[in-house]
């Protein structure tokens, strides 16, 4: 199954007032495994950056001054998107934004039904600890080190992992043989088979006088009656 893991950054909370996004990070999962694939865009919002929405992030107007308007790349985006589930960490957050960019330029909305929230997800699996993308790091042993400010493909790569281990861990990327492809899957029929000469298990005399003696204590023994049928 084909999902993209993705995060924003913006001028602030509410693309309605006027806020707008200024970054787009895209993680492309396959069956909960990162392909390698993905999608990064900075765009120019329209509109001076908040000192404090600066200080989260660390995009300032003379960075974004050069970057492209959101509609330049908007059908890049959809097609790397797709019809894939869109997984987000506070996830109606950033589909405000990101639908609201493609509503101001004219493209088709994201449907809902496409959400994927690890917010909620987090806050079942861990009621009443943090659930902050930097708790849910510390809590899964992911090394976010070098994240030092907010970046949005930084954040859905440590998301892309944080999501693996909310949805069953690690192990979920495992498949049987025979669901591999099949240039991978002769890995042990490819090797020499040996072949062995069957073993014999014989009674020695000692056993069988054991055993016709343990049947003799036996009232009309089913037994006695093969052994009789064998001795004659």
């Amino acid at each position: 199954m084909r999902e993209i893991v993705f995060d924003t950054e913006t001028t602030g909370f509410d693309f309605s007032r006027g806020d707008r996004l200024v970054e787009i990070g895209c993680i492309e999962l396959v069956n909960r495994v990162e392909t390698g694939r993905s999608f990064h865009a900075y765009h120019h919002p329209e509109r001076a950056m908040p000192p404090e929405a600066a200080a989260v992030h660390g995009l300032t107007d003379a960075f974004l001054s050069d970057k492209p308007l959101f509609h330049t790349r908007a059908d890049e985006l959809l097609e790397f998107l797709g019809d894939a589930p869109l997984v987000a960490h506070n996830a109606t957050f950033d589909f405000g934004f990101l639908n609201g960019e493609l509503g101001k330029c004219g493209r088709p909305l994201i449907p809902l039904d496409r959400m994927v929230d690890t917010l909620p997800m987090a806050r079942v699996r861990h009621p009443g600890a943090k659930h902050s993308l930097d708790a849910l790091c510390s809590r899964f042993g992911i090394d976010r080190s070098h994240r030092v400010l907010h970046g949005a493909l930084l954040d859905a790569q440590l998301l892309a992992q944080v999501y693996v281990e909310l949805t069953g861990g690690r192990q979920i990327g495992l498949g049987l043989l025979a669901d591999q492809p099949a240039a991978a899957a002769p890995l042990v029929a490819d090797r020499p088979r040996i072949a062995r000469p069957a073993r014999v298990f014989e009674l020695g005399a000692g056993e069988l006088a054991a055993h016709r003696a343990f049947i003799s204590t036996l009232a009309d023994p089913l037994w006695g009656k093969d052994d009789a049928a064998v001795t004659t």
